[in-house]
């Protein structure tokens, strides 16, 4: 798999566009609606189909067959989330010099016969930090999560300025390998790996939280920090946009913490991919201000379904 600059031509046309999300357990997923009303906003025609993998009763490994699949049936891209952010890495033909140092592809673009990998969260995660946390301190960071997601925000906020950023993951393997991309990119002494079980220790000494785990998601519940190592002193961001609200977000609040949820990465990273498909660039504050109605049109159904039952 080569790494290459400039690999992709995108198609620069009215559509019509076909593209897609490749995870698992993403029925919910905001991407189709993003898409597609942005691209009518436009002028454009755009289809985008959900690929889950939990549906289609397959495992993470298949992630090279679903995309062979896209591929053959005409697909302009598509999208990758979770769990096969790096899986995907060893079916594409080329990926970008970004892709390459994160170890992670969130888009994939088909153009001049060949699969191009990108990765559109590293800059949406930037670019919604700069909105929502822009004079906070990056001195020392923790962050909860190595994998594709994880990945992204390291390097995001290295680029931002944090002069280290402490991971934690459940598997230790994957931490160094991220450390080891980090240091490669940026230098000695800007990656840590630690052990979960110095968690609460690292809080104490932390300017910030970075989550980037499954945890809170829909379909994996919980809180991945007991709210008692949060302090008003502590700014929280949230990769985790269904739902919005989650665990942690709402008990960073309580605790007096500046709080940055999923959703400003959410639609960050869906403008660059959008512009990667299309070759047209999107109006980001309609597509921002459309992910708002979106999340208040999904919170009143959930809460009419809740007093139905």
């Amino acid at each position: 798999m080569a790494v290459e600059r400039g690999t992709v031509t995108p198609r620069n046309d009215s559509g019509p566009f076909l593209v897609g999300l490749i995870g698992s357990g993403i029925r919910t997923s905001l991407s189709p609606s993003l898409h597609e009303r942005e691209a009518d906003e436009l002028g454009l025609r755009c289809q985008y189909r959900l690929l889950d993998l939990a549906e289609l009763d397959r495992p993470p490994g298949a992630v090279g067959e679903i995309l062979a699949a896209t591929r053959l049936a005409g697909f302009d891209g598509v999208n990758i989330t979770h769990p096969v952010k790096q899986l995907v890495l060893e079916h594409l033909d080329a990926v970008t010099p970004d892709a390459a140092a994160l170890g992670a592809v969130n888009t994939v673009v088909f153009s001049d016969g060949r699969a191009v990998g990108h990765n559109t969260d590293m800059p949406g995660f930037a670019r919604s930090f700069r909105t929502g946390l822009a004079d906070v301190a990056l001195d020392r960071v923790v962050l909860l999560g190595a994998g594709g997601a994880g990945a992204a925000v390291a390097h995001a906020l290295l680029t931002l300025g944090a002069g280290s950023v402490h991971i934690l993951d459940t598997d230790v393997g994957r931490s160094g390998a991220l450390a080891r991309s980090v240091t490669d990119r940026f230098g000695t002494g800007r990656a840590v790996v630690v052990p979960l079980t110095a968690l609460a220790d690292e809080l104490r000494e932390a300017d910030g939280l970075a989550h980037a785990t499954p945890t809170g998601m829909e379909g994996h519940p919980g809180i991945p920090v007991p709210p008692a190592l949060l302090r008003p002193d502590l700014w929280v961001a949230d990769v985790v946009y269904r739902p919005l609200a989650t665990q942690l977000v709402t008990a960073a609040r309580a605790r007096g913490c500046r709080v940055l949820d999923g959703g400003g990465m959410a639609v960050f990273q869906a403008a660059y991919a959008f512009e990667l498909f299309t070759g047209v660039a999107p109006d980001t504050g309609r597509m921002l201000r459309h992910f708002d109605a979106l999340v208040d049109r999904q919170g009143r159904r959930d809460s009419d379904a809740h007093r139905a039952h």
